[in-house]
């Protein structure tokens, strides 16, 4: 009976020392755990920070006037393809008119000529001028507009 109590006894302190052992294991697998979370952490902080960052800059932008620089820009070039399109139209209104009346004078070419068959084409002709004249104005102006900045900006530079 003693040999059992023994027994017992060394069994008891061996399941202690094994409670103690997988206790202190425990403590050291949370530290490291939660020192790798406390870096985890940190980093999705200063994350958080660089992008609060970026918004802010990105606020600060928008209110020192880029944004309506843009707005103003698309306003302008939008306003350049309008009248672009104008002239287009205005171009190839003249180009039909001008077809229709070098008919009409090879039709008058077999007879005679009538006045008024040349003095159509003429207009026509002068109308189709015009309209190549009004485009390359809307060119040079378009130019210009582009050449402007680039002109300031060297004399501020000088």
């Amino acid at each position: 009976m003693s040999e059992l109590a023994e027994l017992e006894r060394r069994i008891t302190e061996a399941l202690a020392r094994i409670d103690a052992g997988i206790t202190r294991l425990a403590e050291g697998a949370t530290q490291p755990a939660s020192a790798a979370l406390q870096e985890a952490l940190e980093a999705e902080r200063a994350t958080n920070a660089q992008l609060a960052e970026r918004l802010k800059a990105l606020r600060a932008r928008e209110t020192r006037g880029e944004i309506p620089a843009l707005e103003a820009k698309i306003a302008d070039l939008t306003r350049q393809l309008d009248e672009q399109g104008l002239e287009l139209h205005r171009m190839r209104k003249s180009t039909i008119q001008l077809r229709e009346a070098l008919r009409a004078i090879t039709e008058q070419t077999a007879g005679s000529v009538e006045g008024n068959v040349i003095n159509k084409a003429m207009l026509a002709e002068l109308e189709a001028l015009r309209a190549e004249r009004s485009s390359e104005a809307q060119e040079m102006a378009e130019l210009l507009a582009e050449l402007l900045p680039i002109i300031e900006g060297e004399k501020t530079d000088a």
